[in-house]
C-alpha cells in the first residue's frame, strides 16, 4: 500500500550515465578495500571508470542510466522494493549494516575531520570547547559529514579527480559545526536532560553557556564557509541555518494541533533534518566540480534520506526504550510535537485526538495514546512513508558510476530502513 503524500518541490533532472559491459564480475568486498587503500587518490586510470559493475550472487550488473531503481548489487534498492511490497528488509539484507562499515571507505577523511574539530571550534575559548566537546563526544556518528566525503569522492570519480580538495573538507568540517549548534540549541527548548544517553550541554553548564556554545558555532561555521569563496555553497548552507529557525517556529506553532497534515510534518521535517543533509551532499558535489544535473541529482539523494531518517527516527520513538533511544520513549508525542505516526493513527481513531487535545491531563494519558498510535497502524503507515523516501533517495543515485563510495551511499539508505526492520 502506497502513502499518498505530496513531494517537496525542488529542482531535479532525469540523468542518464554511461554504461559499461555486462561481463564485469568485481566483488564488492575487494572493490571496498580497493577505494580505503586509495582513499587519498584513484591511480592512473582514475578517469576509465573500470569499476561500473559488480556481481552479487546471481544478480546481474546493472547500467546506471536506468530512470527506475533496479536491483542494485549489495541489496539497496532490492531491499527498499521487498519492502514497499510488504517483504521483509532481512530477505534481501544478509548481514545488518553498521554505522563503521558504511564509513570504512572515508575512516581516513573521517578521522583527519575529528582532528580538525578542535582547532576550528577554537582553543582560545575554553568554556564553549569543553561545551561542544560534551556533545562532539556524545557517541554521534558523523552521518553528514561522513555523507560529504561520501559524495565527494563518488563524484570526483566521475570528473577525474585524483584527490579530495581543501574546500571538500573544510564543507565537512562546517556541516558538522553546524549540525553541532543546532542540537545544542534543540536541546535547550525542548528542555532535554539527555542527548545519546548523556547529560546535555545546558544541563551541565547552564542554558546561558550552552545557548552562547550553539551561538559561538553558528558563527565560526558561518566566518569558515565565507572563506570558501563559492556563492552557491554559501547561499545553500546560509539556507539551511535559516531553515533551522523556520522548522523551530513550525514546531512551536502547532504544539498539540490534531488537524496538522502530512505534507506540513513533512516541511517541517525538511526543515530541521533532511535541509542540512541535502546542503551537504549537494554541496560536496558542487565542490567536485559537478554539472547542475549531477549537483541536483545529489540534493535530491540528501533530501530524501534526511526525510527518511526522520521518519525512521519519529517510528522509534514509539517504538524502543528509553535505554536504547538515550532519552525517555514518547518524548515529542509529550511535548506535543505530532510525527507521522501520529498523524496517521489520528485518521482512524477519535479518541487520539481528545487525549491529546487535552495535553494528557488525566494520569496515563500519554501511555493510552502511545498504545492507540500502535494499535491504529500508525507506526506501519509511518513504515510505508519512511521507504518511499528511501527507494527516491536511491534512484537519485543512478547518475553515479559504480564504486565503493556509492555503494556505501546505498548502503546508508538500508541501513536507515533496517533500524525498523
Amino acid at each position: 500500500m502506497s502513502v499518498a503524500s505530496k513531494s517537496i518541490d525542488f529542482a531535479g533532472k532525469n540523468l542518464v550515465s554511461c554504461g559499461c559491459s555486462s561481463n564485469a564480475s568485481f566483488d564488492r568486498y575487494s572493490v571496498r578495500n580497493y577505494a580505503k587503500v586509495n582513499s587519498k587518490g584513484w591511480g592512473s586510470n582514475h578517469g576509465t571508470r573500470k569499476w561500473v559493475c559488480y556481481k552479487r550472487k546471481s544478480t546481474q550488473c546493472r547500467v546506471s542510466s536506468m530512470k527506475t531503481a533496479e536491483p542494485t548489487v549489495n541489496g539497496g534498492t532490492l531491499a527498499i522494493k521487498g519492502l514497499t511490497e510488504g517483504l521483509d528488509l532481512k530477505n534481501y539484507s544478509e548481514t545488518p549494516i553498521s554505522p563503521a562499515s558504511l564509513f570504512e571507505v572515508v575512516a581516513d577523511d573521517l578521522q583527519t575531520l575529528n582532528k580538525n574539530l578542535q582547532s576550528i571550534v577554537g582553543a582560545e575559548n575554553p568554556v564553549l570547547m569543553s561545551a561542544a566537546e560534551q556533545i562532539f563526544s556524545a557517541g554521534g556518528k558523523r552521518m553528514r559529514p561522513a555523507l560529504v566525503f561520501l559524495v565527494s569522492r563518488a563524484t570526483a570519480e566521475l570528473l577525474g579527480l585524483k584527490e579530495l580538495t581543501v574546500k571538500h573538507r573544510r564543507l565537512a568540517e562546517i556541516i558538522e559545526m553546524i549540525h553541532t549548534a543546532s542540537l545544542i540549541h534543540d536541546d535547550v527548548l525542548d528542555e532535554s536532560d539527555l542527548r545519546r544517553g548523556k547529560e546535555t550541554v545546558h544541563q551541565l553548564f547552564g542554558t546561558r553557556v550552552a545557548v552562547l556554545a550553539g551561538d559561538f558555532m553558528f558563527a565560526q561555521s558561518s566566518w569558515y564557509l565565507a572563506n570558501l569563496e563559492n556563492i552557491e555553497v554559501i547561499k545553500l548552507i546560509s539556507q539551511v541555518i535559516k531553515d533551522f529557525a523556520s522548522g523551530e517556529i513550525k514546531q512551536a506553532s502547532s504544539l498539540f494541533d490534531c488537524d496538522v497534515e502530512l505534507d506540513e510534518y513533512l516541511i517541517k521535517s525538511y526543515y530541521k533534518t533532511a535541509s542540512l543533509i541535502a546542503a551537504s551532499t549537494k554541496g560536496a558535489a558542487i565542490f567536485s566540480g559537478a554539472d547542475s544535473s549531477i549537483t541536483e541529482k545529489m540534493y535530491e539523494y540528501g533530501k530524501n534520506l534526511g526525510l527518511s531518517f526522520q521518519v525512521v527516527d519519529d517510528i522509534l520513538d514509539f517504538t524502543q526504550s528509553a535505554e536504547q533511544l538515550g532519552k525517555p520513549a514518547g518524548t515529542d508525542l509529550a511535548k506535543g510535537n505530532l510525527t507521522a505516526p501520529v498523524i496517521f493513527a489520528l485518521e482512524k481513531e477519535p479518541k487520539l485526538r481528545d487525549i491529546i487535545e487535552s495535553e494528557f491531563s488525566e494520569t496515563g494519558s500519554l501511555d493510552d495514546a502511545i498504545k492507540l498510535v500502535k494499535s491504529c497502524g500508525g507506526i506501519e503507515r509511518a513504515r510505508e512513508l519512511a521507504k518511499e523516501k528511501a527507494d527516491l533517495a536511491i534512484q537519485s543515485l543512478q547518475c553515479l558510476p559504480q564504486s565503493a563510495y556509492r555503494l556505501a551511499l546505498e548502503d546508508m539508505v538500508t541501513y536507515n530502513l533496517q533500524r525498523i526492520a
